[in-house]
């Protein structure tokens, strides 16, 4: 009996501290398994004692890339929690802060951390000596996105200017129409990633996923929603506990989640375009068409494409919000506080990110829950590896473990919400 093993030290262009061990035995894969070993942050114990207009700058620590997902999941939250009700002008000034957030982290995961996989290289920096073109262009949408970030919430990391209720202040019209000719050259630009994405080589690889994400019956869901899938799911937020649930596993620091009637499921560009396919903008839409998607796709290394297509949308959608925007009368709501518990979810580049917080009669948070993206993608990340690994022993080793990396690589996982390095072993034995 051969035995062999695989071992990468350092997994980069990922986001966090983690790996992967793939066990596999007589040609066949006994199990695999991803390992966080970053240490737990706690964030939900420094919730707690802490005042309800404080979650929002609170959350948004969690993640330099996605903090405004962790913002507007929090209010939404607190609002439900204390019945407060926000106008629309407000609604489309959060979608649009929201939109500079898709914008700089699907181009910072189309460009500089996933390409390169496509093109053989092991980073941007050796990519960019043969397609300097590629990562400037990348790098000024990305830069493109942190503007609209910093002109509405003002900061591109960590935005200050949100608060329960909406916003500290309201941009002027001029401010946002100084931003239509770069979006307009970011939207053209996004069309041609999604051709250029389109012409990479996939490996044949699909399977029979559980997808959720949020559903709005109007708009392509990016705020709010009720939760759907494809195996039937269709429930308020307010039910989330009733369909998953999260467990501790002993080989990682994040909790996997769990659907309690069909297990592992998928969050995320993919899951969004297939439930939601038909309210992505008419140039989104085309512009898929055009790559070669179907109204459907199942192959996780396609995601890629998926998630240019959902740039393509998110350049569309904040063009269209600056064309009708007027200021709001105030860019907030009051909030009173009391008693009660409130639950909040939104689409963060990686997929729904859900929080709940319990509340007493000052507003105080007693206890909170926060379930991100990558913590619900990890069960049907290992089990991605293992059919993939599966099918693929006769590769030669070096390869084997390219593509096993790439395969991680397919879900932008940030393992500080929940991966920067990543140790790999494949064993044989």
């Amino acid at each position: 009996m051969s035995a062999k093993s695989v071992k990468v030290d350092l997994l980069t262009r990922v986001e966090g501290e983690g790996g992967f061990h793939v066990k596999i035995r007589d040609q066949q894969v006994q199990a695999s398994a991803v390992r966080i070993f970053e240490p737990p942050r706690f964030f939900e114990a420094f919730l707690r004692g802490r005042k309800f207009s404080e979650a929002p700058d609170i959350t948004a620590r969690i993640c330099g890339i996605c903090p405004v997902a962790y913002q507007m999941s929090a209010c939404q939250a607190v609002e439900d929690a204390f019945e407060v009700q926000t106008d629309a002008a407000i609604r489309e000034l959060r979608r649009l802060l929201y939109c500079g957030e898709w914008i700089e982290s699907h181009a910072l995961h189309i460009y500089l951390l996933h390409a390169p996989d496509f093109l053989g290289y092991e980073d941007v920096i050796q990519m960019a000596k043969d397609h300097p073109d590629a990562v400037q262009r990348g790098l000024r949408l990305k830069k493109i996105g942190n503007t609209l970030m910093t002109v509405v919430g003002g900061r591109e990391i960590h935005p200050i200017n949100v608060k329960v209720g909406g916003f500290y202040r309201a941009p002027e019209k001029r401010q946002l129409l100084d931003l239509e000719d770069e979006l307009k050259w970011a939207r053209d630009t996004a069309v041609e990633t999604v051709h250029w994405a389109a012409g990479f080589s996939f490996p044949e690889f699909e399977r029979n996923y559980e997808f959720v994400a949020l559903r709005h019956p109007q708009e392509y869901a990016i705020q709010e929603g009720w939760l759907v899938s494809n195996r039937g799911l269709d429930i308020p937020i307010s039910e989330y506990e009733q369909h998953f649930a999260e467990d501790h596993v002993q080989h990682s620091n994040a909790l996997h989640s769990t659907d309690l009637e069909h297990g592992s499921y998928l969050v995320g560009p993919l899951a969004r375009y297939n439930l939601n396919f038909e309210f992505l903008s008419p140039l989104a839409q085309a512009t898929a068409k055009e790559s070669g998607l179907g109204r459907e796709c199942r192959n996780p290394f396609q995601g890629i494409v998926v998630r240019a297509v959902e740039l393509v949308y998110a350049c569309d959608e904040a063009l269209r919000i600056i064309g009708r925007y007027g200021a709001p009368g105030r860019p907030f709501v009051e909030v009173v506080p009391r008693v009660g518990t409130g639950h909040g979810c939104t689409e963060a580049p990686r997929g729904i990110l859900y929080h709940k917080y319990r509340f007493d009669e000052r507003g105080l948070i007693l206890s909170a829950k926060i379930v991100p993206p990558t913590s619900q993608n990890l069960k049907t990340i290992e089990e991605d590896l293992t059919e993939f690994v599966s099918s693929r022993l006769h590769l030669p080793k070096d390869r084997l473990q390219w593509q096993c990396e790439q395969a991680v690589r397919n879900y932008d996982p940030c393992i500080s919400c929940a991966t920067h390095s990543l140790k790999v072993w494949i064993d044989r034995q």
